[in-house]
């Protein structure tokens, strides 16, 4: 497989040239647009030919003048509709159509498992044609992924004309059922990140012990041969089963549970940090919240936001905290992005009013630790 990889031909951009989609004019989402073009490339440019890479994303979209996170989506977009192949460390391969075989296996995917997820859940809410789902926030939280996985589900179902997306529209969130018309499928083979939680555990068992920190996700890609995505979900799911513990700072992620023992690590600093998914909270929708907020206090509808890189400044967190606080509020609809010299991330709606909590570190826990110290 590695030579034959080493074969395909990858697009240059200085190769391309079919005129670029009009974004601005466009009454679809900007994915869908993208997607479209893709599709145009491949069926009438004269450098796009069967078994050909596409260019590297970062480069394709800078051409597009769209964000890696919207061309994306709208490869996915391609990919469901059958253009394109997505082989991992490799790229997105132009597919010979009229060729039967695949020459590309692929594992189940998290988003197909999330596509069969989300269908459960409009059923099972009795949602009906022409009704708006809830923002892709809520239903992630709902459905149990992550709200980028459950987006791309959301996507997936776009294209097979049983969702719509109407992201212009702030109140409902864009997200509008076309069809309750589709099967529910029964999905038992493994997924890729089920086979790396695996690989984790045995790299745990071979290499560390109770209490050992487990080296970074870089680290972990390069050993498994994975993208960092795939090793964080791994370990996301090493953390819900209580072997590994997540924790701030220096303290990093610990093992605290063999994967083939029952014994746990009895030490105390194990104790007064939050679980897992309250960590979590901590550190992406607590500044979401604290935005909300900002927002409701400060701003009004029409207003501009301060800049990723001010924000961060002022509440003390990485860009990309920032960042996806604010794509996630942009798609509850309270705020859009424009680009060029005068764009910026600006207020279309205000949030309500909503109390909220979140944990860093469990008081009761903390109360019983600080007792024993003193004494």
């Amino acid at each position: 497989m590695k030579n034959r990889n080493q074969k395909l031909k990858r697009i240059s951009i200085k190769d391309i040239t079919i005129p670029l989609p009009d974004l601005k004019n466009s009454n679809e989402s900007k994915f869908v647009t993208v997607g479209n073009w893709i599709i145009d490339f491949i069926n009438n440019d004269k450098c796009a030919k069967a078994n050909h890479l596409l260019p590297l994303k970062p480069e394709l979209a800078y051409l597009l003048g769209v964000s890696t996170g919207t061309l994306q989506n709208a490869l996915i977009y391609v990919e469901d509709l059958g253009y394109v192949e997505t082989k991992q460390s490799v790229g997105t391969i132009i597919k010979d159509r009229q060729c039967a075989t695949n020459p590309i296996r692929k594992l189940t995917s998290k988003r197909e498992i999330a596509i069969n997820a989300l269908k459960k859940y409009i059923q099972q809410n009795n949602f009906k044609q022409g009704d708006n789902l809830p923002p892709a926030a809520q239903v992630s939280r709902e459905i149990g992924f992550s709200q980028t996985t459950t987006k791309l589900a959301m996507i997936h179902l776009c294209t097979m004309n049983m969702l719509e997306h109407k992201f212009r529209k702030s109140k409902d969130a864009g997200w509008i059922i076309k069809s309750t018309d589709f099967e529910i499928k029964d999905i038992k083979e493994d997924t890729l990140v089920e086979q790396i939680e695996n690989d984790l555990q045995k790299y745990i068992i071979n290499n560390l012990k109770i209490g050992d920190r487990i080296p970074s996700l870089h680290e972990l890609s390069k050993l498994l041969s994975v993208s960092v995505a795939t090793i964080h979900e791994g370990v996301k799911k090493l953390i819900s089963n209580g072997i590994l513990l997540a924790r701030r700072g220096r303290y990093g992620t610990t093992v605290i549970k063999m994967p083939n023992e029952n014994s746990t690590s009895s030490k105390k600093e194990n104790s007064i940090f939050a679980s897992a998914p309250d960590a979590a909270f901590y550190y992406y929708e607590k500044i979401q919240e604290h935005i909300k907020k900002m927002i409701i206090q400060n701003y009004k509808i029409g207003d501009k936001l301060p800049s990723v890189n001010e924000l961060s400044d002022q509440l003390d967190v990485s860009t990309s905290t920032i960042r996806r606080s604010l794509h996630d509020l942009a798609e509850e609809g309270y705020l859009a992005f424009s680009r060029g010299r005068y764009g910026g991330t600006f207020v279309i709606d205000i949030p309500e009013e909503q109390s909220f909590k979140w944990l860093s570190v469990n008081p009761e826990y903390a109360k019983v630790y600080n007792k024993s110290c003193k004494n």
